[in-house]
């Protein structure tokens, strides 16, 4: 069993190193992971040997607090009540924390160090005989900036006397330690000015360390401020999942419409969907037809046209368009739950990478500890004052920043793993996106994922038979075409049905058939129009006494080509060849040559025979083909290539390629994210199109870049900051840091790393080719999408012409969807509203003026800018 829970009083890789440590050591845990990031800890377990109670024992008797996800805020329904957001809670108590101390730390370094630059102080506080008074102000202020982060004494002091020390046991330490020394040296004053030695007054009067107490304190709050505001920005791609699922659905229950709650939408259910709303749950459309945007959740900008038959996915957008769907899948059991699901696994996942991090992190702190307590003994032996080395050993404690290497890997994770899935990548794990970017072989199945993965009318070729009279019979495309269709359609051969849909394509209305017989395996024979009619391979035509020699060299050439030729006769007399075939997809090429500019070895799998797979290779350019290959071989075929020293991804559909992605050191599944695809791929692509890979690969190796950034940089600040805090170089070069400077070093280092991670929201794929052909996404019957080159237009066709308008006031979704329907109400309009850039790209297929565009926007309730 798998098991999710929440983790509170962490504060760096410290905590979460201790928390799986103590975890592991149960009885039946077989993985560990806490993310520091989310505060989370995921545990796999045996339910025989262990539950949910003794694993949160287990975490609070480490000093940590626990629950399991989910349980501790229920459920609300109503959709107008919305959850706390835990983060948003800490950044408001955070808020709290840091106005209060500001407010008593200003007054504080007035008293402190007000005189240092010539600022008055009251009589009462100057001198030496006000020394006390002087004191005793410094720790009235500090108290109550100790009182609103006692977080850190709470949890720092509760973790170290566990044994478990973690970053705020350094902070309470340190600043503890400083504090108590304050309060001695008010003492010590005291009795000096009792005795009156006024020198003894002198040597404390300016050693307190109160203003260092609340200067710690409140850097290291600013810091941990910047850093949450920082991570909750992390995790935007999920947040926004999350907001596109929306709240109501409109169900037909005894024909009427009601509104009712998304939750209460049970599998069946009839639903109805206006233009403009969100699809609430996945489901099959009934009635109804409509242009469907899914980029939400497959990245694709343009719309998918839907029509009875096709499967609908919750949260895709009804862009124009009214129609009816029966409810398949509700609830947790939706794509837009389950890709969440598998975004939140990964985050929550650790990469090879950042074993590293951990191992230091378990030990780290103590070290820290440890050498603190020598650097302040060493410089007490060697003659310096006591204040002087406590200041060194407070130093040392304050500066030391485990946060920085807890942060490094998890941060560019979800980062990267959110900007995936806003591409329609979705990335099962931290160690999948890990893998990818070292892969040196992309192994490919043919169909479905380098093409379409169904057959395609390719060509069309009319001879002029002889008629009965010695005349030649004219015919055109399209009169080849409705005699093959006419002919094809009782069939339920694949490639009959690929000329029927060219057909049905092209709007040709089909002749009556009569004496229907299939031959199988070699044609078909019919009479059409009073006229006998044949169709199928050459040898059928043969053995039926038509002469096909002045078409052979043409059926030679389609077959060389990969595809299937289709003979066509009538009365005896052949009319002409039709060309089938599965095509290829039109970013398949460009696909490849990315791959290889990056050197990558592509690897094409294939069931096929060898002449189709080289046709295909010769088209594509693939460096090496692998043909005839059964399913269950294709395992075998992918272990030969690791065997040989490469590291492979498999890229396939996810059902016949399960072995081969499972052997695979990446498995990728290629097209609307299907069920078996998700449990049998390591990365799923949302999209049926070659690019993502390419993308995938891409945005591994930034991810992977920007970890060895932060762990670099994590590492060299703790190399170079805790030698410098220790006083290593205050002999040679009288360099010593203050512990005010040292806290505020310890707060930018985690700022810097988060930060740092940030810069992969601006991730973008760099291609180094481009697709020849403009394309399309539409809609396949068995509802997945593909991508279809757009016919070029024929002469004397009216060219289109594309604008861009610049939009003010849009703030949301809803917005949007209003300025797309008062453009696209527009006849002869196209436009798509990009609500970032503030902005619609506007397409004309005739003449439009301005004045109508921008007065169609300010009827929407914006206003409208220059228009480019």
């Amino acid at each position: 069993m798998k098991q999710k829970f929440n983790v509170t009083g962490m504060s760096c890789s410290s905590c979460s190193a201790n928390v799986e440590k103590s975890v592991r050591k149960l009885p039946g845990v077989k993985t560990a992971a806490v993310n520091l990031l989310s505060n989370s800890l995921v545990v796999e377990y045996e339910e025989t040997a262990l539950d949910d109670d003794a694993i949160i024992s287990a975490v609070v008797h480490a000093g940590y607090g626990a629950s399991v996800a989910g349980k501790e805020s229920g459920k609300k329904k109503g959709g107008d009540v919305k959850e706390k957001n835990p983060v948003e809670e800490q950044l408001k108590n955070m808020k709290y924390r840091l106005i209060v101390s500001i407010c008593f730390m200003i007054p504080l370094m007035y008293v402190s160090m007000g005189h240092m630059i010539g600022l008055p102080l009251p009589g009462f506080l100057s001198g030496h005989q006000n020394a006390v008074g002087y004191g005793m102000t410094q720790f009235l202020l500090t108290l109550p900036v100790m009182y609103v982060n006692r977080k850190y004494y709470q949890v720092g002091f509760k973790a170290l006397w566990h044994r478990a020390p973690n970053m705020d046991s350094l902070i309470a330490i340190g600043s503890g330690a400083a504090l108590v020394h304050g309060i001695a040296a008010i003492y010590m004053m005291g009795y000096g000015l009792g005795i009156q030695d006024m020198e003894l007054v002198a040597s404390y009067h300016m050693d307190l360390y109160f203003e260092s107490v609340s200067m710690i304190l409140t850097l290291i709050t600013v810091g941990k401020y910047l850093e949450t505001r920082s991570k909750s920005k992390t995790s935007d791609a999920i947040s926004k999942l999350y907001d596109l699922a929306p709240k109501t659905a409109t169900v037909i229950r005894d024909g009427k419409e009601e509104e009712i709650l998304v939750e209460e939408v049970v599998a069946g259910d009839i639903l109805a969907v206006r233009p403009g709303q969100s699809i609430p749950v996945d489901g099959v459309i009934v009635e109804g037809q409509a242009s469907v945007d899914q980029s939400a959740l497959t990245g694709e900008s343009i719309p998918v046209e839907k029509g009875e038959g096709d499967t609908v996915i919750a949260a895709t957008i009804n862009k124009n368009g009214y129609f009816t769907f029966r409810a398949t899948r509700v609830g947790d059991d939706t794509t837009l739950a389950k890709i969440i699901q598998l975004v939140e696994d990964a985050n929550s996942s650790k990469a090879p990478i950042a074993k590293l991090a951990d191992k230091i992190a378990g030990v780290f702190v103590p070290v820290v500890i440890a050498i603190a307590l020598l650097a302040t003994i060493i410089w007490v032996l060697v003659g310096a004052t006591f204040g002087f080395a406590l200041s060194i050993g407070i130093s040392v404690l304050v500066i030391s920043c485990p946060c920085a290497l807890g942060l490094a890997t998890p941060v560019a994770i979800m980062v990267g793993t959110g900007k995936g899935a806003e591409n329609g990548i979705l990335i099962k794990s931290a160690e999948s996106l890990e893998v990818v970017h070292s892969v040196k072989t992309v192994v490919m199945d043919k169909t479905g994922t380098i093409t379409e993965g169904k057959p395609k009318v390719t060509d069309i070729l009319p001879l002029e038979p002889k008629a009965s009279d010695g005349k030649k019979e004219k015919l055109d495309e399209n009169s080849l075409l409705l005699m093959a269709a006419s002919l094809e359609k009782p069939s339920e051969h694949p490639l009959a049905e690929a000329i029927v849909e060219e057909a049905e394509n092209r709007g040709l209305e089909f002749l009556q058939t009569e004496g229907f017989q299939a031959v199988s395996g070699r044609g078909i024979k019919a009479v059409l129009s009073e006229k006998a009619c044949l169709a199928g391979n050459q040898s059928f035509m043969e053995e039926n006494g038509v002469d096909v020699a002045e078409a052979e060299s043409t059926a030679h050439r389609l077959a060389e080509e990969g595809k299937t030729p289709l003979f066509f006769a009538r009365d005896g007399v052949l009319c002409g060849i039709v060309g089938v075939a599965d095509v290829v997809k039109p970013t398949s090429e460009q696909a490849i040559k990315e791959l290889e500019h990056m050197g990558i070895e592509v690897v094409m799998l294939t069931g096929d025979n060898e002449r189709t797979a080289n046709a295909i290779k010769n088209q594509l350019g693939i460096s090496k083909v692998i043909a005839e290959v059964m399913p269950q071989d294709k395992e075998k075929a992918v272990r030969d290539i690791q065997e040989s020293g490469r590291r492979v991804a498999m890229v396939g559909d996810g059902i016949n390629d399960a072995p081969a992605l499972a052997r695979a050191d990446v498995g990728i599944a290629i097209g609307a994210g299907t069920d078996v695809a998700m449990e049998s791929a390591d990365i799923v692509l949302m999209k049926s199109d070659l690019l993502d890979v390419v993308t995938a690969i891409q945005l591994s190796k930034s991810v992977l870049r920007n970890i060895k950034e932060n762990l670099f940089w994590a590492f060299f600040y703790n190399s170079i900051g805790i030698p410098l805090a220790a006083g290593v170089f205050y002999n040679l070069l009288q360099w010593k840091l203050n512990p005010m400077f040292a806290a505020a070093a310890m707060s930018l280092s985690s700022v810097c790393v988060v930060s740092n991670a940030l810069r992969l929201k601006g991730f973008r794929t760099k291609f180094a080719f481009h697709t020849e052909a403009p394309t399309k996404e539409i809609s396949c019957p068995d509802g997945s999408c593909i991508r279809k080159p757009i016919e070029e237009k024929s002469k004397g066709e009216d060219e289109t012409m594309k604008k861009i308008m610049k939009i003010e006031g849009m703030s949301c979704n809803h917005c949007k969807m209003s300025a797309e329907k008062a453009l696209n109400a527009i006849e002869g309009v196209t436009a798509e509203v990009d609500l970032e850039k503030k902005q619609a790209e506007i397409t004309l297929e005739k003449e439009v003026a301005d004045e109508t565009l921008k007065a169609a926007i300010v009827e929407a309730g914006f206003e409208p800018g220059e228009i480019q």
